[in-house]
């Protein structure tokens, strides 16, 4: 299985339970794995036969930006759903951090797979 991939992508967005993490926009840092086959896009040097990673980026960035959810586990469905759906990627596994959440750890977060692997 061919996979494109993205790693920390980070994107500001207003995000938490408490009433101090809704007062201003926090950092997120996102890395993802998509299954998709590359040997057309090999085979013909043409973008239109590829996962346009910038275009994912951007839709994930424009996606994020405007949320509000409460929950990272909320937010990495949406994200999984929309690049899915909207891109025809068969599996994706995402991971979504939350830098300086927990002042004892780097970051914490969750990991996720959806879709079939081909």
């Amino acid at each position: 299985m061919d996979k494109v991939y993205i790693r920390g992508l980070e994107v500001q967005t207003v995000i938490g339970i408490y009433d101090w993490e809704r007062r201003a926009p926090q950092k997120l840092v996102i890395d993802l794995e998509m299954a998709w086959s590359i040997a057309e896009a090999a085979a013909s040097d043409n973008i239109e036969a590829a996962l346009n990673y910038k275009s994912v980026s951007q839709r994930i960035i424009a996606h994020v930006e405007a949320s509000r959810c409460l929950l990272i586990e909320t937010l990495a469905e949406q994200i999984a759903t929309l690049i899915r759906s909207e891109f025809s990627v068969p599996w994706l596994r995402l991971e979504l951090s939350k830098p300086g959440a927990v002042g004892e750890a780097q970051s914490v977060g969750v990991k996720i797979e959806r879709g079939e692997a081909v």
